[in-house]
């Protein structure tokens, strides 16, 4: 079949991917769905085909995180999730630093990421040459790199963490202080929850560092009976200003179990359509605070990246055994 008519929207497409319409249906509208549906069933065909399976973070969009991925979370659910993978082929639907961590874990396996310019404001903060100027400048203090990194980065690291898991990796050392890098936010928020003595660095997310605690005032203002959940990576004055603070998994877990009737998720905003369209009797208040990165990544592009087999993600293996033991540590974290 040609790619023109592949990518047609024919009846049988249509009674093909209806399953995975009713799973968005509520957050992606009848009009967009002759465009993704066409690809949703290409993408899983080739999926059989390659033996591959589809690892998607939790700020994708609905049509890629509901309904081709295979396996969905945050950072630390990503990274244990791809050390257990079967398959042959490994797509990263996320950003590039995911990808090099799914190739660390599974060195032997292809790892492809459908857009190789999908990057991030964090990994682009810090280069390994950094990391080695703070290790001189604070000689015996471990250093604790949040896995939005390169892999240089957590190869001149000691250990790696996630949002979920950083306050719970820096008390693991048994040490009076450690280097947190790299973003601050982060850093500043663990710094509260430990007695450990933290060494930041200027990191900051670009979707992160936009809000601030006057828009979640008023948010609070226009919504009567908010929940307010933000993510660690903002800034001091929203944490403070929140009712939750927590990871993209913590999140979830929150409005799954708590079941506020209005919530608001300071974070990337597809988080919310992906929480919507499993939870229909909360209300999300929705900030539009875009990853361009991860918005790099679409279905077409997934689409491409099967059929093509690229583009690749390979870490040269002086860095990849460094890196890997850093990421193999925090996986070992709470076992």
């Amino acid at each position: 079949m040609s790619l023109a008519h592949e990518l047609d929207y024919t009846p049988e497409i249509a009674a093909a991917t209806a399953p995975f319409y009713e799973r968005v249906k509520t957050v992606v509208p009848a009009m967009e769905w002759p465009v993704h549906a066409p690809r949703i069933a290409a993408i899983e065909r080739l999926k059989r085909e390659r033996n591959a399976v589809i690892l998607a973070h939790n700020y994708q969009t609905p049509e890629i995180f509901h309904c081709v991925a295979d396996m969905v979370g945050d950072s630390l659910a990503l990274a244990r999730k791809a050390a257990k993978s079967e398959a042959d082929v490994i797509v990263l639907a996320g950003v590039h630093f995911m990808a090099e961590t799914a190739k660390l874990l599974n060195p032997d396996k292809t790892v492809l990421i459908p857009d190789a310019a999908a990057g991030c404001s964090l990994a682009a903060s810090i280069t390994g040459a950094d990391v080695a100027r703070l290790k001189r400048a604070h000689p015996g203090v471990p250093v604790v790199t949040y896995v939005n990194t390169s892999a240089a980065v957590k190869a001149a690291s000691d250990i790696c963490c996630t949002s979920g898991n950083a306050v719970e990796v820096v008390n693991s050392l048994g040490v009076e202080r450690v280097i947190f890098i790299p973003d601050e936010y982060l850093a500043k928020h663990v710094a509260t929850q430990t007695s450990v003595e933290i060494i930041s660095w200027r990191g900051h997310c670009e979707v992160h560092e936009r809000f601030t605690g006057d828009e979640v005032a008023a948010y609070r203002q226009g919504h009567e009976g908010l929940d307010v959940l933000a993510h660690p990576e903002c800034p001091p004055d929203v944490l403070a200003a929140a009712d939750f603070v927590g990871s993209t998994a913590r999140m979830v877990d929150y409005v799954r179990t708590k079941r506020p009737p209005r919530v608001l998720l300071l974070t990337e905003c597809s988080m919310s359509d992906n929480v919507a369209a499993e939870i229909s009797d909360v209300e999300f208040v929705r900030p539009c605070n875009l990853c361009p990165h991860m918005k790099r990544i679409t279905l077409e592009k997934i689409r491409r990246s099967l059929e093509t087999m690229g583009p690749t993600v390979e870490v040269p293996a002086a860095i990849a055994a460094r890196a890997r033991r850093a990421v193999e540590r925090m996986i070992a974290v709470g076992r």
